[in-house]
């Protein structure tokens, strides 16, 4: 169901740690100028002030009434209820506050809450990735469609999101597909968010820096994953460790610094998201649609993502399996992704008939890079996931 033509206007806001942007979108676009506010993250009362205050500032710039409020909210929380539980990044709803029924009496409409990683992936499986892949294996003739996409974030955390069928899947506790609590590859005692995120990327290249300094000195010792000795084994204190973004300039050789342990990082990131990935497909069967900040440097992650997903695992005796059902392919890779729009097609005899029927033996999946940039994409999923409830009810 596309809402591109809808004229309904719905007030959003996307809610982080440090700033609130509020927007109002009608037909699959922003109609006012978002506006940005501090959390106030510390201060309940300060807090709330500041949420009703922006949606308040948004509505005077409009000359019809909305007829939802949508927001992309972090976890834990109670999202069907419109409840904010236990935050880090915002501690003042710490012991569940009912947000939802709150401005639903504040403002007289429907209120709907989700997760940003959900919102995501359904703005991008509405309006972004998924019709533009779809779109692809039309004009090249392909019989294959997909309906169901898998949505990772990269950035501050590890979020995930499913879209299947028009529909998001939330899960019967709010808590569908947390992928950051997936068992770590590379570091088996941690979870994947540790080596997926900002801060896995930053720690891995300190770790690779100090590694092969330590080399070069032949005075490498056993190093501990602990938290505790991370400093001392770097021999950085961790706000020193250059932002992702220097690393990344760092790995293009565009800035001064240990380039191949700038790859590296990028590299073990690719292989901890790609494996947990991996474990998505065995259970779920379609795209992978990757965004958030860290997107930006897929050039040095994507195909190793990749790879994981097309590696192998042993049987007991050594022998070796794929690691996923489906071939995996990059559909940010030229070549790789006419070899998936080709498939291979084929056209039998129905038995027993005269008539023949075409079909593409290929499972194949393919993990590519957000269509629409993450903020729009989490707005669009928090517009269209409004309506399409309106509409049900």
């Amino acid at each position: 169901m596309s809402y591109e033509h809808d004229q309904r206007i719905v007030l959003t806001l996307d809610a982080g740690g440090t700033n609130f942007v509020f927007a109002a979108i009608a037909a699959n676009q922003e109609i006012v100028s978002p506006i940005t506010l501090p959390s106030n993250g510390h201060d309940l009362s300060t807090c709330l002030e500041t949420i009703i205050a922006g949606f308040k500032q948004v509505k005077a710039q409009l000359r019809r009434s909305p007829v939802a409020i949508s927001i992309a909210f972090p976890g834990p929380a109670d999202y069907p209820l419109g409840i904010i539980d236990d935050l880090i990044n915002l501690p003042c709803f710490r012991g569940g506050i009912a947000l939802g029924p709150m401005l639903e009496r504040i403002f007289k409409i429907p209120v709907f809450l989700n997760n940003d990683g959900d919102l995501f992936v359904y703005g991008e499986s509405m309006a972004g990735f998924l019709p533009a892949i779809n779109g692809k294996l039309a004009a090249a003739g392909s019989p294959k469609r997909y309906k169901n996409l898998i949505g990772v974030t990269l950035g501050t955390g590890f979020g995930c999101g499913i879209a299947t069928n028009g529909l998001l899947y939330l899960g019967d506790n709010s808590a569908g597909a947390e992928i950051w609590a997936i068992r770590n590859k590379i570091y088996p005692h941690s979870f994947a968010e540790e080596g997926a995120s900002i801060r896995g990327v930053q720690k891995a290249y300190a770790r690779q820096a100090y590694a092969r300094q330590a080399y070069a000195h032949q005075a490498y010792a056993h190093q501990t994953y602990a938290h505790q000795t991370y400093a001392r084994r770097t021999g950085l204190k961790y706000p020193s460790v250059p932002a992702p973004k220097e690393i990344y300039e760092i790995a293009r050789g565009n800035r001064p610094g240990d380039q191949a342990a700038a790859l590296a990082a990028f590299r073990e990131m690719g292989e901890i998201v790609g494996d947990a990935l991996a474990n998505t497909l065995t259970l779920l069967d379609g795209l992978i649609v990757i965004g958030g900040g860290l997107a930006g440097a897929a050039e040095l992650f994507l195909q190793t993502v990749v790879d994981e997903l097309n590696g192998t695992l042993e049987t007991y005796e050594g022998e070796k399996t794929k690691r996923t059902e489906s071939k995996v392919f990059n559909l940010e890779d030229e070549i790789q992704l006419q070899t998936f729009l080709r498939g291979e097609v084929r056209e039998i005899t129905i038995p027993y008939t005269n008539e023949k029927i075409r079909y593409d033996p290929l499972k194949r999946v393919g993990v590519g890079l957000s269509r629409l940039g993450t903020s729009q994409a989490i707005a669009l999923g928090a517009y269209a996931f409004a309506l399409k409830k309106l509409d049900q009810d």
